[in-house]
């Protein structure tokens, strides 16, 4: 059973965010991706879809969700939940956020400059 350390994780820096990749492909999980996001203040990410359903569980702060037509936020303690197709961006606009992320193994993101896997889900 692969055990993955905070010290072990790789980091990544996406300027409104730091991301932690916990659970992965190459850090032996065979189903299901899980990284920690420590969200900066009022620094939204690009707007993106997936391929799979992806949930976040708030664990500090509070996270807003941003669709085309709606908002949704998830305080401490509470989800959201994305579904697959549904383009969105994430944004921490009451101080500092973090969450985990579940995306199921094999997800890909798309942009306008279109689909990746993200990286920290590899």
């Amino acid at each position: 059973m692969p055990v993955v350390t905070a010290t072990d994780a790789p980091v990544f820096d996406t300027g409104g965010a730091v991301i932690t990749g916990l659970a992965a492909p190459s850090r032996g999980a065979k189903d299901s991706a899980a990284w920690r996001v420590r969200f900066r203040p009022d620094q939204p990410s690009p707007a993106h879809e997936l391929s799979h359903e992806e949930v976040f569980v708030v664990l500090a702060g509070a996270v807003t969700a941003v669709f085309a037509d709606r908002e949704e936020t998830a305080h401490e303690g509470g989800a959201l939940i994305v579904p697959a197709g549904t383009r969105f961006s994430l944004v921490a606009r009451s101080g500092p956020a973090e969450a985990v992320c579940v995306l199921p193994v094999g997800g890909t993101a798309s942009t306008d400059a279109g689909p990746f896997t993200p990286p920290w889900a590899e």
